[in-house]
């Protein structure tokens, strides 16, 4: 009953996660649309995250600041794999390559993450996950519509399948939970290190950096540029990362980074229904098509499958 309660509650919080994460397309696109650079918005983004969850984080740690020094190694890595190094990938790769092309490569990731449950902890999938694994890569394929407008560039490929390496190893991390520090205080130091990664790789022009004051147009409406800098930061940075990694400490890296696929899912419906872009026929049957996937990965799932912790501390060395 215990076990199956946890997975209801990591599910749930998988979920919210995942429509948290799916809300940043909306903001970031009338941040761009401004004249924002993406660097600039991500930076800001993860920055003021990691400054809002600094009160409850060090609330967290009141008498446990021993925490903080013992996984001084998964902060790092969080930081500047999970975080800084997945988002920059990512806009090296949209550099060079098509938005959907771009996001199918980082989104293998959870790829990834099968093949590293099954060599690190010798959780082999089973047949029926395989099954759902091929059917969730479809749909994603579905969805992107990545065949129309593909753009392709063997560098533009690297930099996506790094994003990949960044995004699974947001999830491997995440799922330590042996003498791990709580989600939310993984959450901020994460992201604290994350933005002063990306601050640093802005400053020296390894991404562009441009923001502006003007006021933005946010679902029809005119609107301070504040509001979805605080959108950015409050739902899709904080809100985000923390129900994350709690959600992955429930469900196990595996499964939890299948059910983040729906955040692909809640970033069409968001533009939908804020930005009027209405999905097409073939990015519907996507979207069935993933579901159907994350459903047989759940079914395919060993009870001793859902809690992949490493008992060994992740280091920064990834």
């Amino acid at each position: 009953m215990l076990d199956r309660r946890a997975g209801l509650t990591g599910l749930l919080l998988a979920l919210a996660s995942a429509a948290a994460f799916g809300t940043s397309g909306v903001f970031a696109t009338a941040l761009l649309d401004a004249g924002w650079s993406a660097a600039a918005a991500v930076t800001v983004r993860v920055g003021l995250a990691a400054l809002v969850l600094t009160v409850p984080a060090v609330l967290q740690l009141r008498g446990r600041w021993h925490l903080l020094g013992s996984n001084v190694g998964s902060v790092l890595a969080f930081g500047l794999l999970a975080v800084a190094g997945c988002q920059l990938a990512y806009f090296l790769a949209v550099g060079r390559l098509s938005v959907g092309v771009a996001l199918l490569l980082e989104y293998s990731g959870v790829v990834l993450v099968v093949l590293w449950t099954w060599l690190r902890h010798g959780q082999r999938p089973s047949p029926v996950t395989a099954t759902g694994v091929a059917v969730a890569v479809v749909g994603l394929v579905l969805v992107l519509d990545v065949v129309r407008g593909a753009q392709i560039d063997p560098l533009g490929v690297v930099w996506g399948l790094l994003a990949a390496v960044g995004l699974a190893s947001y999830f491997v991390i995440s799922a330590r939970s042996d003498g791990a520090l709580p989600p939310l205080v993984s959450a901020w130091g994460g992201l604290g290190v994350g933005a002063v990664a990306l601050g640093l790789a802005a400053a020296v022009g390894l991404v562009p950096w441009q923001t502006s004051a003007a006021d933005v147009e946010l679902a029809g409406a005119q609107v301070t540029w504040l509001v979805p800098v605080l959108g950015l930061a409050l739902v899709a940075a904080a809100f985000a990362y923390a129900t994350g990694v709690a959600a992955i400490r429930r469900l196990g890296s595996r499964l939890s980074s299948f059910v983040g696929l729906t955040e692909v899912l809640f970033a069409v419906l968001f533009a939908a229904l804020l930005l009027g872009q209405e999905p097409g026929p073939v990015q519907l049957l996507g979207g069935v098509v993933v579901l159907a996937g994350i459903v047989l990965v759940r079914a395919g799932e060993r009870p001793a499958a859902l809690v992949d912790v490493d008992p060994v501390p992740v280091t920064a060395a990834r």
